[in-house]
């Protein structure tokens, strides 16, 4: 039911519409069902020459059927004993290319340098010039040889992005297997995915991160799409601890 219509300030032809939806229409704790009925065929149809979705409320009778982050940012801190203070992390630029033996040598220097942790870049998955196993075994000894050199917490985010559920979870076991903490996937892998992924982090003590990676096609146009506060609220229900948003200033839009 659309209850309310009001125009666009400074923008001929264009209005807010307020839509409200029966909360029956819902699966209980499915991103993917939300989403397929928010932004389904509705953006196909003829009569609108654009849609953007700006954004949502939910109700926190339906919000309570997600089960949210597995750990949070406060957990984090307990695990880097870090307080007090922002944290400080950087992602190795450029990644393409790399051997697993230069990407940790990388990793070490950013870590030994002064930062609390380093993380993966999105399409950084598993090359020929990079298989996964070797970069997270290279990453993860020069995550230990940085704390002892230093005397601190750190860590570095692994990206298990893969083409299955299946080897993502191998991925993120092996990852476990050799100390870490927290895993990385990319937005592009599904709303179900992240959830499964969110669900395999909760059940091992493990934190999530969640990399924007193609947001962009839904968010940059301002007339046509969805707005990246919606997708955030969407991510944070799915279960992401906490989520890459780009820098305040740079090539990107933040």
């Amino acid at each position: 039911q659309a209850y309310k219509v009001e125009p666009v300030p400074g923008r001929p032809g264009e209005y807010f519409a307020y839509v409200a939806y029966d909360l029956i229409l819902f699966e209980e704790g499915s991103i993917a069902n939300m989403t397929a009925s928010l932004i389904g065929n509705v953006f196909s149809f003829k009569p609108l020459k654009a849609a953007r979705l700006e954004d949502i409320r939910i109700p926190v009778a339906y919000v309570k059927t997600f089960k949210g982050p597995p750990t949070g940012l406060v957990v984090e801190r307990e695990r880097l004993d870090k307080f007090g203070r922002p944290l400080l992390g950087a992602t190795t630029k450029p990644k393409l290319g790399l051997s697993g033996r230069n990407y940790g040598r990388v990793v070490y220097e950013g870590l030994k340098g002064g930062l609390d942790f380093m993380k993966d870049d999105e399409n950084i998955n598993s090359q020929p010039f990079m298989h996964w196993r070797d970069r997270f075994l290279y990453v993860m000894d020069a995550v230990n040889k940085a704390s002892a050199a230093t005397g601190e917490v750190k860590g570095s985010y692994l990206n298990v992005t893969a083409g299955t559920m299946e080897e993502m979870y191998r991925r993120a076991d092996f990852a476990k297997e050799l100390g870490s903490v927290i895993v990385m996937v990319d937005l592009v892998i599904g709303y179900t995915a992240i959830q499964s992924m969110a669900e395999w982090c909760r059940a091992n003590d493990m934190l999530m991160h969640m990399h924007r990676a193609g947001h962009g096609t839904y968010t940059r146009q301002k007339n046509h799409g969805v707005s990246f506060r919606v997708i955030a609220k969407w991510l944070r229900l799915a279960g992401c601890d906490h989520l890459h948003t780009g820098t305040a200033v740079g090539k990107l839009e933040g």
